[in-house]
Protein backbone atom coordinates (compact mmCIF):
# COMPACT_ATOMS: atom_id res chain seq x y z
CA UNK A 1 0.00 0.00 0.00
CA UNK A 2 1.43 3.04 -1.18
CA UNK A 3 2.12 5.56 1.69
CA UNK A 4 0.30 8.62 2.17
CA UNK A 5 1.50 11.96 0.67
CA UNK A 6 2.28 14.20 3.22
CA UNK A 7 3.49 18.18 3.98
CA UNK A 8 7.29 17.48 3.04
CA UNK A 9 6.20 15.87 0.01
CA UNK A 10 4.65 18.90 -1.65
CA UNK A 11 7.88 19.43 -4.19
CA UNK A 12 7.64 16.73 -5.73
CA UNK A 13 4.28 17.20 -7.19
CA UNK A 14 3.65 19.59 -11.19
CA UNK A 15 0.54 21.38 -9.46
CA UNK A 16 -0.73 22.01 -6.18
CA UNK A 17 -4.33 22.10 -6.04
CA UNK A 18 -6.22 23.77 -3.26
CA UNK A 19 -9.54 21.96 -3.54
CA UNK A 20 -11.45 24.35 -0.86
CA UNK A 21 -14.08 27.47 -1.66
CA UNK A 22 -12.41 30.89 -2.87
CA UNK A 23 -13.42 32.02 1.09
CA UNK A 24 -11.16 29.82 2.42
CA UNK A 25 -8.47 30.16 -0.33
CA UNK A 26 -8.38 33.62 0.52
CA UNK A 27 -7.87 33.31 4.25
CA UNK A 28 -4.49 30.99 3.57
CA UNK A 29 -3.56 28.36 1.24
CA UNK A 30 -0.46 26.70 0.45
CA UNK A 31 2.33 28.36 -1.37
CA UNK A 32 2.14 28.05 -5.19
CA UNK A 33 -1.33 26.34 -5.12
CA UNK A 34 -3.95 27.03 -7.54
CA UNK A 35 -7.92 27.26 -6.37
CA UNK A 36 -10.33 24.78 -8.40
CA UNK A 37 -13.04 24.49 -5.91
CA UNK A 38 -14.81 21.29 -5.28
CA UNK A 39 -17.40 23.25 -4.11
CA UNK A 40 -17.80 27.58 -4.11
CA UNK A 41 -18.80 29.88 -1.33
CA UNK A 42 -22.55 29.41 -1.34
CA UNK A 43 -22.50 26.13 -2.55
CA UNK A 44 -20.54 24.85 0.11
CA UNK A 45 -23.05 26.89 2.86
CA UNK A 46 -25.94 25.13 1.27
CA UNK A 47 -25.04 21.79 1.92
CA UNK A 48 -23.38 22.59 5.37
CA UNK A 49 -26.76 24.22 6.11
CA UNK A 50 -28.50 20.46 4.62
CA UNK A 51 -25.85 18.16 6.70
CA UNK A 52 -27.02 19.39 10.14
CA UNK A 53 -30.56 20.36 9.14
CA UNK A 54 -31.53 17.17 6.88
CA UNK A 55 -28.57 14.43 7.34
CA UNK A 56 -25.43 13.29 5.98
CA UNK A 57 -27.37 11.37 3.09
CA UNK A 58 -29.46 14.41 1.43
CA UNK A 59 -26.22 16.80 1.48
CA UNK A 60 -23.96 14.09 -0.23
CA UNK A 61 -27.33 13.78 -2.77
CA UNK A 62 -27.10 17.64 -3.47
CA UNK A 63 -23.21 18.08 -3.41
CA UNK A 64 -22.21 15.12 -4.92
CA UNK A 65 -24.18 16.88 -7.92
CA UNK A 66 -22.35 20.03 -7.78
CA UNK A 67 -19.16 18.73 -7.13
CA UNK A 68 -19.50 16.80 -10.76
CA UNK A 69 -20.45 20.29 -12.32
CA UNK A 70 -17.75 21.81 -10.64
CA UNK A 71 -15.09 19.04 -11.84
CA UNK A 72 -16.81 18.64 -15.39
CA UNK A 73 -16.07 22.66 -15.55
CA UNK A 74 -12.42 22.13 -14.37
CA UNK A 75 -11.54 19.58 -16.65
CA UNK A 76 -12.37 21.68 -19.06
CA UNK A 77 -10.68 24.69 -18.61
CA UNK A 78 -8.05 24.70 -16.62
CA UNK A 79 -6.98 21.20 -16.83
CA UNK A 80 -7.79 20.38 -20.61
CA UNK A 81 -4.15 20.94 -21.35
CA UNK A 82 -2.27 18.93 -18.99
CA UNK A 83 -0.20 16.45 -20.32
CA UNK A 84 -0.75 12.57 -19.54
CA UNK A 85 2.54 12.46 -17.57
CA UNK A 86 1.27 15.76 -15.43
CA UNK A 87 1.30 15.17 -11.38
CA UNK A 88 -1.41 16.96 -9.18
CA UNK A 89 -1.01 17.08 -5.24
CA UNK A 90 -4.57 17.88 -4.29
CA UNK A 91 -5.39 19.39 -0.66
CA UNK A 92 -9.09 20.49 1.25
CA UNK A 93 -9.44 21.30 4.30
CA UNK A 94 -8.58 18.17 6.54
CA UNK A 95 -7.71 15.79 3.43
CA UNK A 96 -11.81 14.61 3.42
CA UNK A 97 -14.73 14.15 1.00
CA UNK A 98 -13.65 16.77 -1.42
CA UNK A 99 -10.49 16.56 -2.01
CA UNK A 100 -11.00 13.10 -2.01
CA UNK A 101 -13.31 13.51 -4.78
CA UNK A 102 -10.90 15.26 -7.39
CA UNK A 103 -8.15 12.91 -6.73
CA UNK A 104 -10.59 9.86 -7.74
CA UNK A 105 -11.78 11.94 -11.29
CA UNK A 106 -8.29 13.02 -11.60
CA UNK A 107 -6.92 9.70 -11.49
CA UNK A 108 -9.64 7.85 -13.59
CA UNK A 109 -8.75 10.39 -16.30
CA UNK A 110 -5.41 9.09 -15.86
CA UNK A 111 -3.18 11.21 -14.05
CA UNK A 112 -0.75 10.53 -11.27
CA UNK A 113 -3.12 12.31 -8.39
CA UNK A 114 -2.69 12.27 -5.47
CA UNK A 115 -4.73 13.69 -1.68
CA UNK A 116 -2.65 15.09 0.95
CA UNK A 117 -2.69 13.75 4.36
CA UNK A 118 -4.22 15.90 6.72
CA UNK A 119 -5.56 18.90 3.84
CA UNK A 120 -4.93 22.72 4.97
CA UNK A 121 -4.79 21.70 8.22
CA UNK A 122 -1.44 19.50 8.34
CA UNK A 123 0.32 22.49 6.64
CA UNK A 124 -0.98 25.00 8.89
CA UNK A 125 0.91 22.49 11.95
CA UNK A 126 3.66 22.58 9.52
CA UNK A 127 3.46 26.35 9.42
CA UNK A 128 3.33 26.90 13.17
CA UNK A 129 5.83 24.06 13.58
CA UNK A 130 8.53 25.69 11.47
CA UNK A 131 8.54 28.70 13.07
CA UNK A 132 8.55 27.36 16.53
CA UNK A 133 11.72 25.06 15.55
CA UNK A 134 13.76 27.23 13.20
CA UNK A 135 13.07 30.95 15.20
CA UNK A 136 15.41 29.81 18.22
CA UNK A 137 18.27 28.99 16.18
CA UNK A 138 18.22 32.20 13.57
CA UNK A 139 21.62 34.07 12.82
CA UNK A 140 19.70 37.32 13.07
CA UNK A 141 20.87 40.62 12.87
CA UNK A 142 18.13 43.21 13.92
CA UNK A 143 18.61 46.63 12.21
CA UNK A 144 17.20 48.82 14.90
CA UNK A 145 16.79 53.20 14.80
CA UNK A 146 14.59 56.11 15.18
CA UNK A 147 11.58 56.50 12.80
CA UNK A 148 12.70 58.48 9.45
CA UNK A 149 16.28 56.38 9.41
CA UNK A 150 15.48 54.23 6.54
CA UNK A 151 15.55 50.87 7.87
CA UNK A 152 13.39 49.56 5.15
CA UNK A 153 16.18 51.35 2.78
CA UNK A 154 19.05 49.42 4.48
CA UNK A 155 17.24 45.80 4.33
CA UNK A 156 16.19 46.09 0.56
CA UNK A 157 19.89 47.42 -0.17
CA UNK A 158 21.34 44.07 1.76
CA UNK A 159 19.43 42.12 -0.17
CA UNK A 160 19.83 43.28 -3.60
CA UNK A 161 23.56 42.61 -2.71
CA UNK A 162 22.56 38.81 -1.97
CA UNK A 163 22.63 39.34 2.09
CA UNK A 164 19.69 36.78 3.82
CA UNK A 165 16.73 39.79 5.09
CA UNK A 166 13.88 38.78 6.91
CA UNK A 167 11.13 41.85 5.31
CA UNK A 168 8.57 41.98 7.77
CA UNK A 169 6.99 44.93 7.03
CA UNK A 170 7.17 44.14 3.24
CA UNK A 171 5.33 40.69 4.36
CA UNK A 172 2.41 42.26 6.55
CA UNK A 173 2.04 44.91 3.96
CA UNK A 174 2.40 47.79 6.27
CA UNK A 175 5.42 50.08 7.45
CA UNK A 176 4.80 49.16 11.34
CA UNK A 177 3.70 52.24 12.25
CA UNK A 178 0.17 53.84 12.85
CA UNK A 179 0.32 55.65 9.20
CA UNK A 180 1.85 52.56 8.18
CA UNK A 181 -1.01 51.92 6.57
CA UNK A 182 -0.82 51.75 2.60
CA UNK A 183 -3.64 53.39 1.04
CA UNK A 184 -6.00 50.89 -1.06
CA UNK A 185 -3.61 47.64 0.35
CA UNK A 186 -5.08 45.72 2.33
CA UNK A 187 -2.99 43.62 4.87
CA UNK A 188 -3.24 39.35 4.55
CA UNK A 189 -4.80 37.41 7.18
CA UNK A 190 -2.82 36.52 10.27
CA UNK A 191 -2.28 32.88 8.78
CA UNK A 192 -1.08 34.19 5.48
CA UNK A 193 1.37 36.96 7.51
CA UNK A 194 2.90 33.17 9.14
CA UNK A 195 3.00 31.19 6.27
CA UNK A 196 4.84 33.54 4.26
CA UNK A 197 7.31 34.07 7.71
CA UNK A 198 7.80 30.03 7.64
CA UNK A 199 8.43 30.18 3.63
CA UNK A 200 11.35 32.64 3.94
CA UNK A 201 12.88 30.55 7.40
CA UNK A 202 12.49 26.94 5.47
CA UNK A 203 15.23 28.53 2.79
CA UNK A 204 17.57 30.65 5.40
CA UNK A 205 21.28 29.83 5.63
CA UNK A 206 21.86 28.97 9.29
CA UNK A 207 25.45 29.87 8.41
CA UNK A 208 25.13 33.32 7.26
CA UNK A 209 23.38 36.40 9.10
CA UNK A 210 19.39 37.14 8.25
CA UNK A 211 19.08 41.02 8.78
CA UNK A 212 15.65 41.96 10.10
CA UNK A 213 14.29 45.72 11.00
CA UNK A 214 13.27 45.86 14.97
CA UNK A 215 9.88 45.76 15.18
CA UNK A 216 7.40 46.22 17.93
CA UNK A 217 4.79 42.95 18.37
CA UNK A 218 2.14 44.46 16.60
CA UNK A 219 2.70 45.64 12.77
CA UNK A 220 -0.16 46.82 12.17
CA UNK A 221 -3.22 44.42 13.16
CA UNK A 222 -1.14 41.61 12.45
CA UNK A 223 1.11 40.18 15.36
CA UNK A 224 4.50 38.61 15.17
CA UNK A 225 4.89 34.87 16.30
CA UNK A 226 6.02 34.62 19.52
CA UNK A 227 8.95 32.93 18.76
CA UNK A 228 10.13 35.21 16.37
CA UNK A 229 9.66 38.60 18.63
CA UNK A 230 11.72 36.25 21.11
CA UNK A 231 14.79 35.67 19.17
CA UNK A 232 14.64 38.85 17.68
CA UNK A 233 15.16 40.11 21.31
CA UNK A 234 17.75 37.95 21.97
CA UNK A 235 19.92 38.89 18.89
CA UNK A 236 22.79 40.82 18.43
CA UNK A 237 21.56 44.52 16.41
CA UNK A 238 23.20 47.32 14.45
CA UNK A 239 21.55 51.03 15.31
CA UNK A 240 20.80 53.33 12.39
CA UNK A 241 21.67 57.26 13.92
CA UNK A 242 20.26 60.43 12.17
CA UNK A 243 19.79 64.16 12.59
CA UNK A 244 16.27 64.71 13.26
CA UNK A 245 16.34 67.05 9.94
CA UNK A 246 17.82 63.81 8.02
CA UNK A 247 15.30 61.74 9.34
CA UNK A 248 12.22 64.58 8.62
CA UNK A 249 13.67 64.91 5.23
CA UNK A 250 13.34 60.65 4.76
CA UNK A 251 9.93 60.79 6.04
CA UNK A 252 8.55 63.58 3.84
CA UNK A 253 9.63 61.95 0.76
CA UNK A 254 8.52 58.06 2.28
CA UNK A 255 5.07 59.55 3.31
CA UNK A 256 4.63 62.18 0.53
CA UNK A 257 1.24 59.78 -0.76
CA UNK A 258 -0.46 61.05 2.77
CA UNK A 259 -0.32 64.27 1.31
CA UNK A 260 -2.95 63.76 -1.89
CA UNK A 261 -4.95 61.63 0.97
CA UNK A 262 -5.81 63.99 3.20
CA UNK A 263 -9.40 62.39 4.31
CA UNK A 264 -7.88 59.37 5.00
CA UNK A 265 -4.85 60.26 6.75
CA UNK A 266 -7.41 62.49 9.40
CA UNK A 267 -8.69 58.89 9.99
CA UNK A 268 -5.55 57.39 10.94
CA UNK A 269 -5.16 60.30 13.04
CA UNK A 270 -8.42 59.98 14.76
CA UNK A 271 -7.60 57.07 17.15
CA UNK A 272 -4.71 59.43 18.88
CA UNK A 273 -7.47 62.42 19.81
CA UNK A 274 -8.60 61.10 23.44
CA UNK A 275 -4.92 61.05 24.19
CA UNK A 276 -3.50 64.34 22.72
CA UNK A 277 -6.75 65.95 22.03
CA UNK A 278 -8.24 67.47 19.48
CA UNK A 279 -6.24 70.60 19.12
CA UNK A 280 -3.31 68.85 19.14
CA UNK A 281 -4.07 66.53 16.56
CA UNK A 282 -5.08 69.25 14.83
CA UNK A 283 -2.23 70.70 14.50
CA UNK A 284 0.31 68.19 13.81
CA UNK A 285 -2.47 67.71 10.93
CA UNK A 286 -1.32 71.25 9.60
CA UNK A 287 -4.31 73.34 10.98
CA UNK A 288 -3.38 74.75 14.16
CA UNK A 289 -1.40 76.77 15.89
CA UNK A 290 0.31 74.46 17.57
CA UNK A 291 2.49 72.57 15.69
CA UNK A 292 6.17 72.06 16.14
CA UNK A 293 8.59 74.07 14.19
CA UNK A 294 10.05 71.64 11.37
CA UNK A 295 13.61 72.41 10.35
CA UNK A 296 15.20 73.23 7.07
CA UNK A 297 14.98 70.05 4.69
CA UNK A 298 15.96 69.90 0.93
CA UNK A 299 12.99 67.90 -1.23
CA UNK A 300 10.28 68.68 1.68
CA UNK A 301 7.04 67.43 -0.45
CA UNK A 302 3.71 68.54 0.52
CA UNK A 303 4.51 71.24 2.94
CA UNK A 304 1.20 70.68 5.33
CA UNK A 305 2.72 67.23 5.90
CA UNK A 306 6.03 68.80 7.86
CA UNK A 307 4.10 69.37 11.40
CA UNK A 308 3.19 66.06 11.75
CA UNK A 309 6.17 64.78 9.97
CA UNK A 310 8.13 66.24 12.76
CA UNK A 311 6.37 64.86 15.57
CA UNK A 312 7.12 61.70 14.18
CA UNK A 313 10.28 62.51 14.14
CA UNK A 314 10.93 64.34 17.56
CA UNK A 315 8.69 61.67 19.61
CA UNK A 316 6.42 64.66 20.58
CA UNK A 317 3.42 62.71 19.34
CA UNK A 318 3.15 59.35 20.98
CA UNK A 319 1.34 56.36 18.99
CA UNK A 320 2.85 57.39 15.48
CA UNK A 321 6.11 56.25 15.40
CA UNK A 322 7.43 52.70 16.09
CA UNK A 323 5.43 51.16 19.31
CA UNK A 324 7.02 51.16 22.69
CA UNK A 325 9.41 47.79 22.46
CA UNK A 326 10.28 48.30 18.70
CA UNK A 327 12.23 49.42 16.32
CA UNK A 328 12.27 52.89 17.20
CA UNK A 329 13.98 53.02 20.33
CA UNK A 330 17.57 52.59 20.88
CA UNK A 331 18.56 48.56 21.39
CA UNK A 332 19.61 48.74 24.45
CA UNK A 333 16.20 50.14 26.07
CA UNK A 334 14.27 47.14 24.09
CA UNK A 335 16.07 44.34 25.50
CA UNK A 336 17.95 43.88 22.06
CA UNK A 337 21.25 41.80 23.02
CA UNK A 338 24.21 44.18 21.81
CA UNK A 339 27.11 44.05 23.68
CA UNK A 340 29.97 41.94 22.35
CA UNK A 341 27.57 40.53 20.14
CA UNK A 342 28.94 40.02 16.68
CA UNK A 343 27.47 41.79 13.79
CA UNK A 344 26.53 44.96 16.78
CA UNK A 345 27.21 48.32 16.12
CA UNK A 346 25.70 51.68 14.92
CA UNK A 347 25.75 53.57 11.34
CA UNK A 348 24.87 56.63 10.87
CA UNK A 349 22.33 58.64 8.16
CA UNK A 350 24.10 61.83 6.58
CA UNK A 351 21.40 62.12 3.94
CA UNK A 352 23.01 60.27 1.38
CA UNK A 353 24.15 56.82 3.37
CA UNK A 354 25.31 55.79 6.22
CA UNK A 355 28.55 56.34 7.79
CA UNK A 356 29.89 53.19 10.31
CA UNK A 357 30.66 53.86 13.83
CA UNK A 358 33.05 51.82 15.78
CA UNK A 359 30.73 52.28 18.91
CA UNK A 360 29.31 48.74 20.21
CA UNK A 361 25.38 49.06 21.06
CA UNK A 362 24.33 48.66 24.56
CA UNK A 363 27.94 47.64 25.30
CA UNK A 364 28.16 46.88 29.54
CA UNK A 365 24.54 46.38 29.79
CA UNK A 366 22.55 43.22 30.39
CA UNK A 367 20.25 42.21 28.03
CA UNK A 368 16.45 42.82 29.24
CA UNK A 369 14.22 39.63 29.46
CA UNK A 370 11.99 38.74 26.52
CA UNK A 371 8.82 39.88 25.86
CA UNK A 372 6.38 39.90 28.01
Amino acid sequence: MKEPTRVHDRHAFDTLIDGRSPAEFAIDHIPGAINLPVLDNEERRIVGTLYKQVGAFEARRVGGAMVAANLARHLQGPLADKPPGWKPLVYCWRGGLRSGSMTTWLRLVGWDAQQLAGGYKAWRRHVIDTIAQRAPMLPLVVVCGATGSAKTRLLHTLAAQGQQVLDLEALARHKGSLLGALPGVEQPSQTVFETAIASVLERVDATRALYVEGEGRRIGRLTLPTPLAERMRASPCIELQASTAARVEYLLRDYAYLGDRPQWLADQLDPLKPLHGNATIAAMAGHGPRAPAAPAVRGAGHAALRPLVCAVATGVLQGLGRPAGGGGRRPERTGHRGAGAAGGGTARWDGRGYRPSARRVGQGRRPRPSLR
